[in-house]
């Protein structure tokens, strides 16, 4: 891969990253639920989860999906109810609490990182977007292997960046939040529904 190339991939990486999701979602709630360290777990499953998906974009995925319609409306509802479940929970949770949300039980790093990495891998419209946007910029007389691991780091590391200065941003206007209280829950969960609802219903 050539500089120019990389560099107009690392471009379009930015602004895919830039551009409002499910896991920038959720970087901004656990920021403010459970702190930037905290979520640090959560950046990290969702950096991977996307490291995941160019990884079968790049191998075959795309040939999976056109011979097989059926797993895309399954990956669909899937992705879209677990967004829901995630939603739910979110407003079920207590108002952010500054003394006690270092401490909040599914502030766990487990449980904060497999919801990132969920996050990530079921979305199917992500999917969909590598498996259209990475062959722009694959050289077939190169390694695919080389080229998978610098795009993948290239884009890791690109949205790990973005999502812990988004969590950053939810730590440090806590107080904010807080006093917000139970609306904060109700409006980002509500989000999360929406998104999860709409997700499968969209062609």
């Amino acid at each position: 891969m050539t500089w120019q190339t990389w560099s107009l991939y690392a471009l379009a990486a930015i602004g895919l990253s830039l551009t409002p999701g499910p896991n920038g979602l959720l970087a901004l709630t656990h920021g403010a639920l459970h702190g930037t360290k905290k979520t640090l777990a959560t950046i990290v499953g969702g950096s991977l989860g996307f490291g995941l998906i160019i990884g079968l974009s790049m191998f075959g995925i795309g040939a999976l999906l056109t011979t097989w319609v059926g797993l895309l409306v399954i990956m669909k509802w899937l992705g879209g109810a677990y967004l829901v479940w995630l939603g739910i929970q979110l407003i079920r949770s207590e108002p952010i609490n500054i003394s006690r949300s270092k401490n909040a039980g599914n502030g766990r790093l487990r449980t904060l990182f497999s919801q990132g990495l969920i996050s990530a891998i079921s979305n199917p419209k992500g999917i969909l977007f590598f498996v259209a946007f990475l062959p722009q910029f694959v050289n077939p007389r190169e390694s695919l292997f080389t080229q998978f691991l610098l795009m993948a780091m290239t884009f890791i590391v690109i949205e790990f960046v973005y999502e812990f200065t988004v969590a950053s941003l939810a730590d440090r206007i806590k107080p904010l939040l807080v006093r917000a209280g139970k609306n904060f829950n109700r409006v980002f969960g509500g989000i999360f529904i929406a998104i999860g609802v709409l997700l499968p219903l969209r062609g």
